[in-house]
């Protein structure tokens, strides 16, 4: 595996740094996730993905009949990178839209839904904006228990039923939603469809959840005879297991290189803070922080390993869950020696990531907050380690 960067991919490097110093605030860090929360930090968000549509760089990776510009994976790996790193906001449309329901539709979608939403997601517009309703009340890991059921009435569907935890649905124009058509299928995950759902139709309606640090990213979303064409459903009735699969590949797969950027630039934020404050004399300090860095350095080889593995035209099997975990532990990691650097200035409320007494603009007392759900959020660590052994170590399910 060869892992230097061509002519190409340096110059977009170079580029997306120049435009992270024009566009982003003096001093700029962006607090993990939280362009959803604050209406001035999702307004800020959405300006930035119009000029980032605009630059061809949101969907850079996308054919360029659906808004795209043909780039290689090389070049997909260099943006998420380097967004990851300087926090450019407004990347994601949504949660998920460009990351993972973009690509599932150009899979599974039809020529009118493609047509449709695809361009959509490209053009940075608040009407290519989604979030995906998958976990409820009583099934997350456990996703095949879903119970939020779809009855086909005409040439529409009619929806009831419970999302929880559904991120940026107060910002959503659209639902990459997963709902029961058929309860009577001999296996849980053979009664799962997929739909398209506008967030604006009658009968939907969406209450916050405030997280432990204050941020106001999660749902829950009511759905009460929602009426949905028939023409919204992905692909064919009860096959949505699949496309959920390949969904979830996607999202995984994508945590590895922006996870990497984010994380290498609270590194070396720490390492700046240590300087600066001349903590590298205690050398146990030294060693944590040449720690955090060895394993830093190791999330970028793996999130490389799985995008050359793509770039030879091989699908990934384990290596999005492998990632996703890494980039999990990292985090926590992270976390946990940056508190300890810190002292007590971690102790700083991350609303106030403004104040001269937060340090690092209240990225670590935000992530030390933030990455218990870390590890659950896109399937928990334990299940991803099922999908590792199952499929990289060719070990029996274990469930």
């Amino acid at each position: 595996m060869d892992l230097k960067f061509g002519e190409k991919e340096e110059a977009l490097r170079k580029e997306i740094r120049e435009f992270a110093r024009e566009e982003l605030p003096p001093g700029w860090l962006a607090v993990m996730l939280e362009e959803e929360s604050r209406d001035e930090d999702w307004a800020f968000a959405m300006s930035i993905s119009k000029k980032l549509s605009e630059r061809g760089w949101l969907t850079m990776s996308w054919p360029e009949e659906y808004g795209g510009r043909g780039s290689s994976l090389w070049e997909q790996l260099v943006y998420l990178e380097e967004s990851g790193y300087w926090g450019i906001p407004g990347t994601m449309m949504g949660i998920s839209g460009v990351a993972w329901v973009g690509p599932s539709l150009m899979m599974y979608g039809s020529e009118e839904q493609k047509e449709k939403h695809l361009p959509l997601i490209a053009s940075g517009e608040p009407d290519g904006v989604w979030c995906t309703g998958y976990s409820e009340p009583n099934a997350g890991s456990d996703f095949a228990n879903i119970q939020t059921r779809a009855v086909k009435e005409g040439d529409e569907y009619v929806i009831n039923g419970q999302k929880t935890w559904t991120s940026a649905a107060h910002r959503s124009r659209w639902c990459w939603l997963a709902v029961v058509t058929d309860p009577n299928a001999p296996k849980k995950h053979q009664r799962i469809s997929v739909f398209i759902v506008d967030m604006k139709s009658e009968g939907v309606t969406v209450n916050p959840l405030i997280n432990y640090a204050g941020y106001h990213i999660f749902n829950e979303v009511f759905f009460d005879d929602v009426r949905v064409p028939a023409s919204n459903l992905v692909g064919e009735e009860n096959r949505g297991w699949y496309q959920l699969m390949t969904s979830l590949a996607y999202e995984r797969g994508s945590l590895g290189p922006a996870g990497y950027g984010y994380n290498k630039r609270i590194l070396d934020e720490l390492v700046r803070y240590a300087k600066e404050n001349n903590l590298f004399q205690k050398h146990d300090i030294r060693c944590k922080l040449a720690d955090m860095a060895i394993e830093v350095e190791t999330q970028r080889m793996l999130a490389s390993q799985t995008i050359w593995k793509m770039s030879k035209g091989d699908m990934p099997t384990y290596e999005p869950s492998r990632d996703k975990v890494f980039n999990d532990q990292v985090q926590e990691r992270l976390a946990i020696t940056g508190t300890e650097i810190l002292g007590a200035y971690s102790q700083m409320d991350p609303l106030h990531r403004d104040s001269r007494w937060s340090k690092i603009r209240g990225c670590v007392e935000s992530l030390y907050w933030l990455f218990p759900g870390i590890s659950i959020s896109a399937g928990t660590d334990e299940i991803e380690k099922n999908i590792i052994g199952q499929f990289g170590l060719g070990l029996p399910r274990s469930y």
